[in-house]
């Protein structure tokens, strides 16, 4: 458009309203009259439509829960809601039996499935379509919609008697209506909170503080403590010497490489912050991004070229220290029994490796073998050996569920409880693993709680396989539950 008319033209942008009664509200009342009496079969279709407009506003409300609601966050509109409805009708009017997984891939897989990219966001929508659309939705009176009484399909009546039971619903939404867990709100409020807050520490003044010390001073004596505990880049060819050629030693080698290039740039960026402050070298730009992230306390982005991380910058220094040290001890004493995953830059090179090692030491091909993952039940200083096959990971967490120790399964988590420290998982390679057995989750495994990582780089990392428990493995995918390698804090 010329730059005249969309100056002098008016701005306007629609979004839908928030909230599941507001998103029925305003469906119900967008459908005609005419529409609503077109279809030839009106006890199915006005029962679907309810189902349909549900979970249309599941969908869209569902971004509240941030990672565990989404992967990636979804603009679903009125248009796929409208051909979607469409289809409804000329499906139903078409086949004398309700064709169900027609309807279902359209709706699915093509309508709403269209801007879905993300596998595990896929799964999600196939298991609402499972829930909402089914032969129970239309011969169950009262079917519920939700664990909640108040969600349900009414029975069969004219679209103005549709319209009150959409007001009618409840104005606060509760988690369960969306088989999230209770859990699901506080975590969604700290994460928005806490954006906020560090927003409106962003815009404060950088004066001295009240004792008197300068954003300068403060910085600098942060650069001179950091240089102090932040370990030095070692000699290589000293610490490993020949070296074995097999692959743990190859993933070895490469991780030391990697962080011995990230503490390289961390002590040349706070001798070089040093210097600025003092007035010895010009400040660049990418010296005073790492003054400015410096002084509020969070990580230049210049220190994340090897691993992605949420951390603040007191918590992300001590686990470098961690991660160093584990491939010290790696170097000093060999493998270690139990290996914390999330020290690993490239997480899925060492799981790789393992793949490599048992598939040459059984003399088959890599390809035929795939993961098991037993849970040890003992704490890492009663573990004496290594297994035979693969390795023992410790350090896992696990959101959205709780875990219970004496079953090794999922569980309902307590409240106020948003993450869970796994036990022990043996990452076991297996040939030809048989499928999934009944009452199993697929629990996806991310490198930190941004689930859609980066274009660079995918937090998902594999899916493992553990007992749901009590409930079916389709509660835990409607919660988001998921294992994280590492924290935000």
């Amino acid at each position: 458009f010329p730059i005249g008319i969309l100056q002098r033209g008016l701005k306007m942008t629609t979004e839908p309203p928030k909230g599941l009664k507001a998103n029925m509200k305003r469906l119900i009342n967008n459908i005609s009259e005419s529409k609503f009496t077109a279809c030839g079969k009106p006890h199915k279709y006005k029962k679907l439509l309810y189902a349909m407009c549900w979970f249309h506003a599941v969908l869209v409300d569902r971004r509240k829960f941030l990672n565990l609601g989404w992967n990636i966050p979804y603009d679903f509109n009125d248009s796929d809601f409208e051909v979607s409805e469409l289809c409804l009708r000329l499906y139903l009017d078409e086949y004398d039996d309700t064709p169900w997984d027609a309807l279902k891939y359209l709706i699915a897989e093509i309508n709403y499935g269209g801007r879905v990219t993300d596998d595990l966001d896929r799964r999600l929508m196939n298991v609402y379509m499972a829930q909402f659309f089914c032969d129970d939705a239309l011969t169950v009176p009262g079917f519920k919609l939700s664990a909640l009484n108040s969600y349900i399909i009414p029975e069969d009546g004219p679209l103005s008697m549709y319209k009150e039971v959409a007001a009618g619903l409840p104005n606060l939404d509760h988690p369960e209506a969306f088989g999230q867990h209770s859990n699901a709100d506080i975590a969604s409020a700290i994460t928005t909170g806490t954006a906020m807050l560090e927003t409106v520490v962003s815009l404060q003044p950088r004066s001295a503080d009240a004792s008197g010390i300068s954003p300068g001073e403060k910085v600098l004596g942060l650069a001179d403590d950091l240089l102090s505990i932040i370990p030095e880049p070692i000699n290589l060819n000293k610490v490993l010497g020949d070296g074995d050629g097999t692959a743990l030693f190859i993933v070895l080698t490469q991780e030391l490489q990697r962080y011995n290039k990230v503490l390289g740039q961390i002590r040349k960026s706070l001798i070089d912050v040093g210097k600025g402050i003092k007035g010895l070298v010009v400040m660049s730009s990418d010296l005073d991004v790492v003054y400015q992230k410096l002084l509020l306390g969070s990580v230049p982005p210049q220190w994340l070229s090897a691993y992605p991380s949420l951390k603040p910058l007191a918590s992300w220094s001590r686990d470098l220290i961690v991660r160093w040290a584990q491939l010290m001890d790696w170097c000093e004493k060999g493998p270690p029994r139990v290996f914390w995953l999330a020290g690993f830059t490239y997480p899925n090179g060492f799981l790789t490796a393992l793949l490599q090692t048992s598939a040459r030491n059984n003399g088959v091909s890599i390809d035929t073998l795939n993961w098991d993952f037993p849970i040890v039940n003992s704490e890492e200083k009663d573990i004496t050996a290594k297994p035979k096959e693969g390795a023992y990971v410790k350090g896992l967490f696990l959101e959205g569920a709780g875990w219970s120790y004496d079953n090794s399964c999922l569980m309902e988590p307590e409240p106020m409880e948003l993450v869970y420290h796994m036990p022990i998982v043996h990452f076991k390679p297996v040939e030809a693993k048989k499928s999934k057995s009944k009452g199993m989750y697929a629990c996806p495994l991310y490198l930190y709680p941004l689930r859609t990582g980066s274009r660079e780089r995918p937090s998902w990392m594999l899916n493992i396989d553990i007992k749901s428990g009590q409930p079916e493995p389709e509660t835990w995918t409607k919660r988001g539950t998921a294992l994280l390698l590492a924290l935000a804090e």
